[in-house]
């Protein structure tokens, strides 16, 4: 899993910003088979969550529906300068992780 994320590099304290991120994932749902008929087993990225400084601003519970290489993006009213973690969760349980660091102008 190899998470991109496009995060403002300088803002304002008390700004919306958008944050867009994009993860490379197969999103297998569970529903295909092999060519010899064997179930291919379910391995969607089921959890995103993004926290800013220890709080959580953001989570999605995600659902077979969602395609292949799932992008997200959310707004999140920035109080001062800080980190943003993000972290996407897999049925595999593999989890990514992507940190960006704030900066206030």
């Amino acid at each position: 899993m190899k998470p991109r994320v496009r995060v403002p590099g300088s803002v304002k304290a008390g700004e919306i910003v958008e944050i867009r991120t994009l993860v490379n994932h197969v999103m297998e749902t569970g529903q295909r088979r092999t060519l010899d008929g064997r179930a291919i087993a379910r391995n969607i990225i089921h959890t995103f969550t993004a926290t800013f400084d220890g709080k959580e601003v953001f989570k999605a519970d995600l659902n077979s529906g969602i395609s292949a290489n799932p992008y997200l993006a959310f707004h999140l009213k920035v109080p001062g300068p800080g980190q943003l973690v993000m972290t996407w969760t897999d049925d595999a349980g593999v989890i990514a992780v992507e940190k960006a660091d704030i900066a206030i102008a």
